[in-house]
């Protein structure tokens, strides 16, 4: 008989693993600790004094009553006051406009690109990628450049057409804001659109063609039940993003262009009435949370539906 199959061996062998064993769970408790350290250093050094510090003193500043103790009297001043409901429909006008038609253009271009690519659509794809790295007020600028009252494509006409004055002159009001903002954000939801694209079978829309379907029921019928996670992402991401939007609103905005978050810089800045601008900041804060809770639940959903197709 061989000597593996003894009695001593089989308890050696025992030994060895029940020794491994235990070195691979004291191996993963130690993992363990150290990543709930790392949590702590990332909390106390970093999260702490950049992002949780001043939240909660953003909170406690839109609690503080006149007299130093809590009270919610900037909360009432807030939603009291005749110009916010002017504000916040103000606020939603300007976000559904300008995230209503940018998500339709970032969709569209997306389509444009996956089903119907064309020479150089992959450099377009890259230049997409790369322009959501360029400050919001930087397109704000390249517009007043170009189609501003004296911009080079307003003063080109003037001279082609003989005016005597430039014929554009729309873009410091609410169509020059909802115009950069669409221009800005649409390649926001281009990527995600894509990457939803990218997750379909193309066999489907092969299939759906070769039993008579037209281009809108392929679309309507095959491709948007698969791809409407992604493309809903994008779209509430460029929704969260134009909520909170500044640059623009600061540089194309007027005076009768007031969002919340140009009443907010107001209230701090000009009125100097730091809790009214801390309990405004806090309903906008909520506000983004919301949608971003959304976007998070419709993420998961993406990445779920990703992992059942595979």
């Amino acid at each position: 008989m061989s000597s593996l199959s003894t009695p001593e061996a089989l308890a050696a062998l025992d030994a060895r693993r029940a020794a491994t064993a235990a070195a691979h769970a004291a191996a993963a408790r130690r993992r363990e600790r150290a990543a709930q350290w790392h949590l702590v250093f990332l909390t106390v050094v970093v999260l702490g004094p950049l992002v949780i510090y001043p939240l909660i003193r953003l909170v406690l500043l839109s609690l503080t009553g006149a007299h130093g103790g809590l009270s919610l009297q900037a909360y009432a001043a807030f939603f009291q006051n005749p110009e916010t409901r002017g504000v916040v429909g103000t606020t939603l006008w300007v976000l559904f406009a300008s995230a209503g038609l940018a998500s339709v253009l970032g969709v569209a271009l997306a389509s444009m690109l996956f089903f119907k690519p064309f020479p150089g659509a992959k450099l377009v794809t890259r230049f997409l990628e790369l322009f959501v790295a360029f400050p919001s007020f930087l397109v704000a600028f390249t517009l007043i450049f170009l189609y501003g009252s004296q911009g080079s494509v307003s003063i080109g006409l003037q001279r082609l057409f003989h005016l005597d004055q430039p014929p554009l002159d729309f873009l410091f009001g609410i169509g020059g804001v909802i115009l950069a903002e669409v221009v800005f954000y649409a390649p926001f939801v281009v990527r995600p659109t894509l990457a939803s694209f990218a997750t379909l079978d193309m066999r489907l829309v092969e299939a759906a063609k070769s039993l008579g379907a037209n281009g809108w029921m392929v679309a309507w019928r095959v491709i948007l039940p698969i791809a409407w996670p992604g493309i809903a992402a994008g779209t509430i991401l460029c929704f969260l993003l134009t909520l909170n939007e500044f640059g623009i609103l600061l540089v194309l905005g007027s005076a009768h262009l007031i969002t919340l978050p140009v009443a907010i810089y107001s209230s701090a800045t000009v009125d100097l009435d730091l809790p009214t601008a801390a309990a405004g900041a806090v309903v906008m804060l909520a506000m983004s949370l919301s949608l971003y809770a959304l976007y998070r639940r419709v993420n998961r959903r993406k990445a779920g539906s990703a992992g059942n197709g595979r």
